[in-house]
């Protein structure tokens, strides 16, 4: 890494951190994207290890804040988090073994369904008193499964999968599966960044500048987010245009490069 990059790597953490705080889950979804074709990082594993780690790092910062505010069902979220664990340490292992170009072109397809995810409305109903029972045990465990080997295989934080996998288990409100989720996304991407660590898949210096943009500009776009929150669906809307603009430019390189 020289200077210019890690100049870089700070700007894109400030970008994926100003995502998150103004529309919330998928904003991760451009770390790996930032790194590869902004950065500059020319191994694809690489980029997913660190970006790992950097997203595990600003969803942990999160969710220290959600806690304050009471909006984690701790008991809930252990379950769907323990069992997403073991999915993530699979599906990262299988990411490590598959050819970065086609990895990132897999990548590619999985934004197109985030972009479509987040023109998606979010409905705020649902049941406050949730809890753990063995009703909502099984399907926390097999949906936190599914979610975390999906997170670990591309290094994402998978917000945008969490979230809607929490209220399918539980019927929890939105606020509350948000707050929750916050728990996965730390474990899982510890576990992919763990993961991705042992092989020498991180680059640390990159990761830190990168979680340092990240703190900055989730602190700008939560901000943001309070004054324009009667243009959510507005924001999402724009966000899921840049998310379709980065896809097709990604779909590109990799078409290129084969």
């Amino acid at each position: 890494m020289d200077f210019m990059q890690l100049v870089l790597g700070g700007l894109s953490g400030v970008l994926v951190g100003f995502t998150l705080g103004l529309v919330g889950g998928g904003g991760s979804i451009l770390a790996v994207p930032l790194m590869v074709y902004v950065v500059g990082v020319n191994n694809p594993h690489i980029a997913i290890g660190t970006s790992a780690l950097a997203v595990a790092a600003n969803a942990a910062m999160n969710l220290a804040n959600h806690a304050r505010r009471g909006n984690v069902r701790w008991d809930c979220a252990a379950v769907f988090a323990a069992a997403g664990v073991i999915g993530a340490y699979g599906g990262s292992t299988l990411g490590k073994a598959i050819d970065g170009q086609k990895l990132l072109f897999l990548f590619a397809l999985l934004m197109l369904v985030v972009g479509a995810l987040m023109l998606r409305g979010r409905g705020e109903g649902g049941k406050t008193d949730v809890r753990l029972d063995r009703t909502t045990g099984p399907r926390l465990a097999g949906l936190g499964g599914l979610a975390g080997a999906l997170s670990g295989f591309f290094g994402i934080g998978g917000g945008f999968l969490i979230v809607p996998g929490l209220i399918a288990a539980t019927r929890m409100p939105m606020l509350l599966a948000i707050g929750s989720s916050l728990v996965a996304v730390t474990a899982f991407g510890l576990t992919t960044a763990l993961n991705y660590g042992r092989s020498g898949l991180i680059d640390w210096t990159l990761a830190g500048v990168f979680i340092g943009g990240g703190l900055v500009g989730g602190l700008i776009g939560a901000s943001v987010a309070t004054r324009l929150a009667q243009s959510r669906g507005t924001l999402n809307t724009i966000f899921a245009s840049l998310v379709f603009v980065v896809t097709l430019y990604m779909l590109y390189q990799s078409f290129m490069a084969m």
